[in-house]
Parts: C-alpha cells; structure tokens; sequence
C-alpha cells in the first residue's frame, strides 16, 4: 500500500518497518549494537545482518571513544569515503581518507605486485593518528593489516571488515574474530563499501 511520507519522514518509517520485522521474526538485538544492525539493514534491505554481523565486546563504544578522541577513518574504497558523513566525523576533531587512487600507493603496488588495497593499508599505518579501517571491498585490505600484525610493525585500533565477494573473503574476515583487536565484522560473503560507510555513520549518528 502506497504511504504518502515527507522527505523527513521516509528514513524515520523506514525504522520502523525494519523494527516490525525483526520483531516478527522474533530477533531480540543488543541494545549497543542495535542502531549498527538497523542501519546496515536500513541501507541493503537485507536483513541477514541481523544473524551476521559480527562484534568484538564493547565495540561500539571503543569506536565511540576513537571517534571523540579525534581518529582518522580509512577506506579501501572512495565510494565508502563519499558515503561517510564527513561533517559529523570533523565534529570530534576526525577525518575520512582514502589512498586508493594515490599515484604512489598505485605505483608501488605495481612494482610489487600486490593490490593497491594491501600497499594502503600501509600507507594508514604510517599515520600519526589513531586509525579506524574500514574495509568493504578488498579482503587485501584485511589480510595486509593482519600480517602486519604478525610481523609485530603494527596493531590497528580498530577494523570494520565487511569486504564483499567469493575470493578470500571469508577468510580475510575471520582471520579477526579471534583477534584482540576491536572490530565490528560481517560473517558470510556479504558487504561491500555501502555497508562499511554505514556502520561509521550508525556509530556517528548514535555519538
């Protein structure tokens, strides 16, 4: 049935519905992980999101507690980037970026060989601020921040993994679960830049 909603009205109905559903199907959400949930719902009508997404204790508020002290948000994507609100994040002193289109990062990972993705991620490394990476397209990503971790050169603060895709994308996930970094991760091949965009604006959103 056709509802006849105002432009500020759309967003505010469509939680609701999302809320009705999940109600009928019985799924009880923590209370800090909710708006993270219903937003990512919200943004791919899927609701799996419930089941699989993934979250290290207390990880809402130890992204909350980055964000407020001022930490840098790095894609792997610029279309994750464009869908960050920017606005709200320079409220608590932070910034959003993405290397995937720096010449030297491109030319680096062409002499090594490797994914621009990978050569990224160290390039974030590099950067005297706390870091939150989020990750949405490239497993590369997740898999070059976890070998770091290995070779002892760097530990994140903080990783949003939700890559989307069949080639090691399962694998790159879950190589954090296990992990003491915090993190906020998809399960499953399901994701993608939209998804990453939108669990940084849920947290930005709820701050």
């Amino acid at each position: 049935m056709f509802e006849r909603l105002g432009p500020a009205e759309i967003e505010k109905r469509s939680f609701e519905i999302i809320t009705e559903e999940l109600d009928e199907k019985g799924i009880v959400l923590d209370k800090e992980n909710e708006p993270v949930i219903k937003r990512c719902i919200h943004t791919s009508a899927d609701f799996d999101y419930a089941e699989t997404l993934s979250f290290s204790d207390g990880a809402v508020r130890r992204m909350k507690e980055l964000v407020r002290g001022g930490a840098l948000i790095v894609t792997d994507t610029n279309m994750a980037l464009a869908g960050i609100n920017k606005k709200k994040l320079a409220m608590f002193g932070g910034e959003a970026m993405c290397f995937m289109a720096d010449e030297e990062v491109a030319a680096e990972a062409s002499e090594r060989g490797i994914t621009r993705a990978a050569v990224s991620m160290e390039k974030a490394s590099r950067l005297d601020r706390d870091v939150i990476f989020a990750v949405g397209n490239a497993p590369t990503a997740l898999i070059r921040l976890h070998e770091m971790m290995e070779e002892g050169v760097y530990v994140p603060k903080f990783v949003i993994g939700v890559p989307v895709g069949f080639v090691n994308v399962v694998y790159a996930k879950e190589l954090f679960l296990d992990s003491d970094v915090p993190y906020i991760i998809n399960r499953g091949r399901k994701g993608g830049s939209n998804i990453s965009a939108a669990i940084c604006n849920a947290v930005l959103y709820d701050m």
